[in-house]
């Protein structure tokens, strides 16, 4: 990602410092992965949000490249 990239949190402008990597393991192949970015104040909300539904979960700083 290049650029400034936004919090994927609905409403949220702040600047992504963070990525997490995720699946729905009921419609993804296990090879399958979506990227959510996140701002410092969103990154827990947000996958906590997908661990509560039992997806797996990656958080790691920075964006990808």
């Amino acid at each position: 990602m290049s650029g400034r990239v936004e919090c994927a949190r609905a409403a949220c402008r702040a600047e992504a410092t963070h990525h997490i990597i995720w699946r729905n393991p009921r419609i993804h192949a296990e090879d399958r992965r979506k990227i959510w970015p996140a701002c410092d104040e969103h990154v827990g909300f947000l996958s906590e949000y997908l661990r509560a539904r039992d997806f797996p979960v990656e958080v790691k700083e920075g964006l990808p490249e």
